[in-house]
């Protein structure tokens, strides 16, 4: 489904009814946004391993602008303040109320600016392996130096640059890299979800070699009224656990989980534990 919201085009998914039958009655289940991260990347690596969430909230998937099915437009409007205003547009655009809020990585950093932003408009937040400013590159950097092959040092200089010419770089990236990611990657079996998804090499150039640089949203995050949980990996190696803290300190009465066992890709390193905790924490009033 595609939503024309603001002066841009937006695709979008929903999994999972709506309003179900509880007893003698129906009941409207709570409505979740996944943002998903990259930039550059799409929604699609949130499925199958999120489905399962739709039986206790009705899913929105989308894509960012100029990101995956959604509509390209001047690279230039590819920034995180758009992401995040688009998304409200598209909350208005499904006429819907509070929702709770589910980002991951970049899409942590959306999540946490739109939470900040619009307090009011959110139920529940979980900002999963993400961070609070622009800070992260140069640690990340440091962790790279450190674990990192020759290899994947190399190509990771497109990313620290943004200047991957096309689909296929970025791609590479992520298949080279993927170590780095997962700490239960088989390096026999490439990762599906990257084969699956439709990647734009204009939204990650115009975030690491711009607005990604002066991020920051420290200031902001006590403004977050809903009940929040921030999740970090402890061998995360982009968004390093450190960061989840700060974040879970800034937020009040946050909830801070580290997974011990997973790189920033927890969906492929401890996926039913994510779910057990995302679900365990989204809890409604009947």
């Amino acid at each position: 489904m595609r939503a024309k919201i603001r002066d841009t085009e937006i695709y979008f998914d929903i999994e999972g009814a709506g309003l179900v039958p509880d007893g003698k009655r129906m009941r409207e289940k709570p409505v979740a946004f996944l943002i998903h991260g990259g930039p550059g990347a799409d929604h699609t690596s949130f499925k199958p391993t999120l489905s399962p969430l739709s039986r206790k909230m009705q899913l929105v998937y989308f894509d960012h602008r100029g990101q995956g099915r959604s509509a390209r437009g001047a690279k230039e409007t590819y920034t995180l303040d758009n992401n995040v205003e688009d998304m409200e547009a598209l909350r208005q655009h499904l006429g819907l109320d509070q929702i709770v809020v589910i980002g991951a990585s970049y899409g942590g950093m959306v999540a946490l600016t739109y939470a900040s932003r619009y307090p009011q408009n959110v139920s529940h937040l979980i900002a999963i392996v993400t961070v609070p400013d622009y800070r992260f590159l140069d640690r990340a950097k440091e962790i790279l130096a450190e674990r990192g092959t020759e290899e994947q040092k190399a190509i990771a200089q497109r990313l620290w640059d943004g200047n991957f010419e096309n689909e296929e770089q970025l791609r590479e990236y992520f298949m080279v890299t993927r170590s780095l990611y997962s700490i239960t990657y088989d390096p026999d079996s490439p990762p599906k979800a990257w084969e699956r998804a439709i990647l734009s090499p204009d939204a990650i150039n115009i975030a690491f070699g711009g607005f990604l640089r002066t991020y920051d949203v420290r200031d902001e995050l006590h403004k977050i009224t809903a009940p929040t949980l921030v999740i970090g990996a402890r061998h995360d190696w982009i968004c390093p656990p450190e960061f989840s803290e700060a974040i879970a300190k800034a937020i009040p009465n946050a909830d801070l989980r580290i997974f011990e066992n997973s790189g920033h890709a927890i969906r492929a390193d401890e996926p039913e534990a994510l779910l057990d905790a995302i679900s365990g924490f989204i809890v409604y009033k009947r």
